[in-house]
């Protein structure tokens, strides 16, 4: 695809948020994904950043923030125990993430995630937050493990939306997925043109997911994936 035709950069709008995002994207996400959701996701977001890696205990930047004294750190990954936002009061939010949380992201394919995880042990004693999903992702052209799963910008827009709800953040959300929504778009157009070498109409008339694991089917998004 012409990179050209795909980029979306005029689509970019990127706002202030109290929270800031640590984006913690897997090697494998950094070098191919260069248009995945992970790096439009600190597009979007001003108070963000990236940080490369597979084991982060010793990495300084991530024990940096951590070691912070003003703001709390969490990570953003499922699990029955965490902090659901979607169930808990303004109070309660508040109170348990305080006024300018950090919150970390893993970027990566479902496997990666859990090994970056596994081997991190600064993440492991973090705090987890979560959110019960209930729309579906819009990733459409790439494989899933649950269409309920989404990517890391889709994530975020969640959770920014549940701090907003929660009196956390102030920011205008309205927006923030529209480069998503035109990447999707854009490849979309590209999947059904018959002049494309990935020409992937279906009998049916349908897009296919690609599926990019050949013993697996899970998608390269976690709770907040990929991209």
């Amino acid at each position: 695809m012409n990179p050209k035709s795909t980029c979306v950069c005029k689509h970019i709008s990127p706002i202030q948020t109290k929270t800031r995002f640590i984006i913690l994207m897997h090697p494998k996400e950094y070098k191919k994904e260069k248009n995945g959701t992970g790096h439009m996701t600190k597009l979007q977001l001003e108070n963000s950043e990236i940080i490369v890696g597979v084991d982060f205990s010793n990495n300084n930047r991530v024990n940096e923030i951590l070691a912070q004294e003003k703001s709390a750190s969490f990570l953003l990954y499922p699990g029955k125990d965490n902090f659901n936002l979607s169930v808990r009061k303004s109070s309660e939010i508040n109170s348990f993430m305080g006024d300018t949380p950090n919150l970390f992201i893993l970027d990566g394919t479902w496997p990666c995630a859990r090994k970056m995880l596994k081997l991190s042990t600064n993440l492991q004693k973090l705090r987890r937050v979560s959110f019960d999903n209930k729309i579906k992702s819009k990733f459409i052209i790439k494989q899933q493990p649950e269409s309920l799963c989404l990517s890391t910008i889709e994530s975020v827009f969640t959770v920014l939306n549940l701090l907003k709800e929660g009196g956390l953040e102030q920011c205008e959300t309205k927006g923030f997925l529209i480069p998503f929504e035109k990447m999707i778009a854009h490849q979309l157009e590209y999947i059904l043109n018959p002049n494309s070498k990935n020409y992937r109409l279906t009998e049916n008339n349908t897009v296919t997911a690609k599926n990019m694991y050949k013993k697996s089917t899970e998608r390269n998004i976690i709770f907040e994936q990929e991209s």
